[in-house]
């Protein structure tokens, strides 16, 4: 008799690990890193493949170190990684046996992906793998809105002699590969689809031109556990939503994948950049302050979602070292805040958050964290949690935060309705701590 076939894993389940990370490390490293303006350079100024393959006869990262940069996450409070194994350009960080534009055909000569996997994972962080839908090298892609050749005058001629499902065969080989011989893959991050970005007669791509289903059960049989994102172009698949360059004031509602029948918040990961660019940028100004970093992953957290925040590495394999120096802010406030996001989530609705602060909650612990983004004088009111806190301190040095409940006869103004309750704060902001958190221990 054969055997039984495996019990499917419960979604909550499958995406527990996930929910509790809450933080990681994003990785956008290429070719497009030696033109260092930004990764999408082969597209934006239509490079042709004779004049790109410069950069291929070039690459030799000879600084390349993933065990710095493994480090550098796990100090920073990272528990995940996905880097980009190829992205729309076409080069593959790995020695596939599918295209010969990879990375064993450079000047570095080696497999990149491997010491990369093995040192993240010796940190204990889990494995995510992006893997980009788009293949601007490839002879069977077809030309479209966003190939390097869709303004050549013989486009629609290069067309007829591409094979949309040749490629969509391709991708699953080289996924084939990456599950199997760097597994086990906790993540796979496709990107992205574009179904209704037609240009000059030449359509976008999305399910049809993928094969995504056939994709996506691929990745099912080989890897279940795997936890795969919502760009195929499959309504009501992925088992988290995206959200690209965006902070969002409310968690994001409804979807086939909510956590449980009382919560229609849906798994989703804030994905951002130190600056403008995803790859590695010489000359891009425009860096988020070591404080803004901090507040956009406190405030991912507080509306339920993960963050994921993208370095990208220079082209001789350091990270720039602005990135460097923001990764260490995350490290000096992690060692100190770190129960205030991993394992948390939004607060509960009861609980409105303060002018300036960020609620995240614990379900767990039953513990509130108050995340004060601007420093009060002496005084910070919180609606509705009178009656509600057993105990109060702050977190970098576990110094109690009294408080008092706001009566029904206390004379309160309008953030503080009766049922409040008022913190008593320091005069001047603790100096060592660029955003302090208050545990509130509740009843």
């Amino acid at each position: 008799m054969p055997p039984s076939p495996p019990k499917p894993v419960r979604y909550e389940d499958r995406v527990a690990w996930f929910q509790q990370a809450r933080f990681g490390l994003f990785m956008h490293w290429g070719l497009y890193s030696m033109p260092a303006q930004y990764e999408w350079i082969r597209s934006t100024a239509k490079i042709p493949d004779e004049e790109y393959r410069r950069y291929a006869e070039r690459f030799d990262p000879d600084k390349f170190d993933p065990r710095v940069w493994a480090r550098l996450a796990r100090e920073a409070g990272m528990k995940y990684f996905v880097i980009t194994t190829k992205h729309h350009e076409g080069f593959c960080l790995w020695d596939t046996k599918f295209t010969k534009f990879k990375v064993t055909n450079t000047p570095a000569k080696r497999d990149l992906l491997r010491p990369v996997v093995d040192a993240f994972r010796a940190e204990g962080l889990r494995v995510g793998l992006y893997y980009s839908l788009q293949d601007w090298d490839h002879p069977q892609y077809p030309i479209d809105v966003f190939h390097p050749l869709r303004d050549r005058e013989d486009a629609a001629e290069l067309n007829k002699k591409r094979d949309i499902r040749k490629y969509a065969a391709f991708m699953r080989d080289q996924v084939t590969e990456l599950l199997t011989n760097y597994g086990p893959i906790d993540i796979l991050w496709f990107d992205f689809s574009y179904p209704g970005r037609s240009y000059k007669g030449f359509p976008g791509k999305g399910r049809d031109a993928w094969e995504s289903r056939k994709l996506l059960d691929l990745v099912h049989e080989l890897s279940p556990d795997t936890l795969v994102n919502d760009r195929l172009d499959l309504p009501g698949e992925g088992d988290f939503m995206t959200v690209e360059q965006k902070q969002l004031d409310e968690p994001p509602r409804g979807g086939p994948q909510a956590i449980s029948s009382s919560c229609l918040a849906r798994c989703w990961e804030n994905c951002h950049t130190f600056s403008g660019a995803w790859s590695y940028n010489r000359d891009e100004s425009s860096w988020k302050s070591q404080k803004l970093c901090l507040q956009m992953l406190i405030q991912a957290v507080a509306r339920g979602g993960n963050y994921i925040l993208n370095v990208g590495p220079t082209s001789r394999g350091e990270f720039d070292p602005r990135a460097t120096d923001r990764l260490r802010v995350y490290a000096d406030w992690m060692n100190y805040n770190a129960r205030s996001i991993h394992g948390c989530g939004a607060a509960p609705e009861a609980f409105p958050e303060p002018h300036k602060c960020l609620y995240t909650y614990n379900a767990k612990t039953n513990r509130l964290y108050l995340h004060i983004l601007d420093w009060p004088y002496v005084t910070l009111r919180c609606p509705a949690l009178g009656r509600h806190v057993a105990y109060a301190q702050f977190l970098h040095d576990g110094s109690e935060v009294r408080f008092s409940e706001n009566g029904p006869g206390e004379q309160t103004d309008p953030t503080s309705p009766p049922g409040g309750l008022t913190f008593y704060l320091p005069d001047v902001q603790p100096g060592n701590i660029l955003v302090p958190t208050i545990e509130i221990f509740l009843k």
